[in-house]
């Protein structure tokens, strides 16, 4: 029994990791009949993405059901996990498991979303209080700037301070817990690299807007610009024959 017990932990993380690699973007597009997220806007499956397909009711629903991916796997050890020897070591390794899941996806061939909903799932699982103040910072962010992946940014940098200031009064720091909490944060942070670069650049898209594309020539001023070309042509070719004649 023992010897069974001490694999409970990497079942359970295994199971996170399974749950985790749900990509409900691609999954709620098919069931809506929406384009695959992932060839258009950022090509991110994520639930800012989907928006971008221009269904509100898909991108709310991706987005729950994301954030419960993180927060349904944590939750069941903790409602669950005692009697099999499962403590806050493995309720970390389960909510990181949960969210490399969602990062890297087994079925969906390791391309998966980089938004915050799932670590704010997970948060959540953690501590209840935690996962709010994260979901006020996202949303605080998100309505000051209009940049969802700032606001993702933000939280990341701010999640391990939360946890480590708000400890003693709102809940007992567990090192196995901090550990998950920073690793989670940088995760997010090398998630968004590019997304940082688009920021400092001034490129990055905002929130309800598509992301921009390359104007082209108006037909109309194609075919006038053809037009004239096409003037000029035989006007010299008048003009030669003006030439021959004399």
């Amino acid at each position: 029994m023992e010897s069974m017990q001490s694999l409970f932990p990497i079942l359970a993380a295994a199971a996170g990791y399974l749950v985790g690699s749900l990509s409900f973007a691609v999954i709620v597009s098919r069931a809506m009949g929406l384009d695959d997220p992932r060839t258009f806007g950022s090509k991110n499956p994520g639930a800012t993405n989907v928006l971008r397909s221009g269904s509100k009711a898909a991108a709310i629903v991706t987005l729950l059901l994301d954030a419960a991916k993180g927060w349904l796997p944590v939750m069941l050890v903790r409602w669950f996990g005692k009697p099999y020897g499962l403590e806050d070591g493995t309720v970390a390794m389960v909510g990181l498991a949960a969210f490399l899941g969602h990062l890297y996806p087994v079925f969906f061939r390791f391309a998966g979303g980089k938004r915050v909903a799932t670590a704010l799932g997970v948060l959540l699982g953690l501590n209840g209080w935690l996962g709010l103040a994260g979901m006020l910072i996202w949303l605080a962010t998100a309505l000051l700037f209009r940049y969802s992946s700032l606001a993702s940014i933000v939280v990341a940098l701010l999640a391990p301070a939360v946890y480590a200031l708000g400890g003693g009064d709102l809940w007992l720091v567990s090192k196995s817990i901090a550990l998950a909490v920073v690793l989670m944060s940088l995760l997010l942070l090398y998630r968004h690299a590019e997304n940082i670069n688009r920021l400092i650049k001034g490129t990055e898209s905002k929130l309800g807007k598509k992301p921009g594309v390359q104007a082209h020539p108006p037909v109309q001023d194609q075919h006038a610009h053809h037009g004239h070309q096409t003037g000029r042509k035989a006007q010299r070719s008048h003009q030669r024959k003006g030439d021959h004649n004399v």
